[in-house]
């Protein structure tokens, strides 16, 4: 598939996603949101990615919505924002539930849905210009892309409140201490670091990996028995799996792995 808005190429079992609009900043645009939805679906549908890294080409990562897009909309605004959000929602979706970790690589400005996009993902990799703000109430929006879900279960609810309703630019220390970022790393390692991690996970248990992912997201609203049995259920579908099979028998016999993402 081509694509207008992104950078799109699977190497080493590891899917490299780059919004790709640096003269807007990597501001969101149907075409971006299409497109991102369309990607996720590649990586969620092709066995070689048991990894993916997302990226901001030029200065920044993302700095959300590409607000004289919407304002050219005129009175269809509403149901320009409601197709945008349709495709954006798919996307982030269909990523936290594929088994594939994936690893946000910011730089710059993450903003508005940039950061929700960020706190999506599974691991955020953040240079030492990162800055994050939620953003929305500042011209009158309210968040959208994941933000009003994963913020709160991030940083606790009154400091997701503060955060929305302030507006306030958290620099990537400041996003550290909160939770929203997994690592600092400098600018110029930001890549490298986020692929050394990426290939890191890809050679791992991709199912195992998945399964466990989806422990954790699903832990968030079920009591604490329905939550075991579901840890049961799943540890015992995994031990059925080749990569759990040869990572048992590879400790017992004190030997390396080698995953087959099966």
């Amino acid at each position: 598939m081509e694509y207008t808005t992104l950078l799109f190429e699977v190497k080493d079992h590891v899917a490299h996603i780059t919004l790709n609009r640096p003269e807007s900043l990597n501001a969101i645009n149907r075409e971006w949101t299409w497109d991102l939805m369309h990607a996720i679906l590649q990586c969620d549908e092709n066995p070689a990615v048991r990894a993916a890294v997302i990226s901001g080409a030029g200065n920044h990562f993302c700095v959300g919505g590409d607000l004289k897009s919407f304002i050219s909309q005129g009175k269809d605004l509403p149901f320009h924002i409601k197709e945008v959000t349709t495709f954006l929602h798919a996307a982030i979706s269909r990523m936290v539930r594929m088994e594939a970790p994936v690893i946000a690589a910011v730089h710059g400005y993450a903003v508005g849905a940039g950061m929700s996009l960020a706190l999506a993902c599974d691991f955020v990799l953040a240079a030492r210009s990162a800055r994050f703000s939620v953003a929305y109430t500042r011209v009158g929006l309210t968040p959208d892309g994941s933000m009003s879900y994963f913020l709160p279960r991030t940083v606790g609810l009154k400091r997701a409140i503060e955060l929305t309703l302030s507006n306030r630019m958290l620099t990537a220390e400041e996003a550290l201490s909160l939770g929203i970022v997994s690592r600092i790393v400098s600018d110029d390692e930001l890549l490298t670091q986020a692929n050394e991690l990426a290939l890191q996970l890809a050679s791992g248990p991709l199912k195992s990996l998945g399964a466990a992912k989806r422990l954790m997201q699903m832990g968030w609203n079920q009591t604490l028995e329905t939550q075991m049995e579901e840890e049961s259920q799943t540890i015992a579908d995994i031990v059925r799996t080749h990569d759990t099979q040869e990572g048992i028998s590879a400790f017992v016999e004190k030997r390396t792995p080698k995953y087959k993402g099966e």
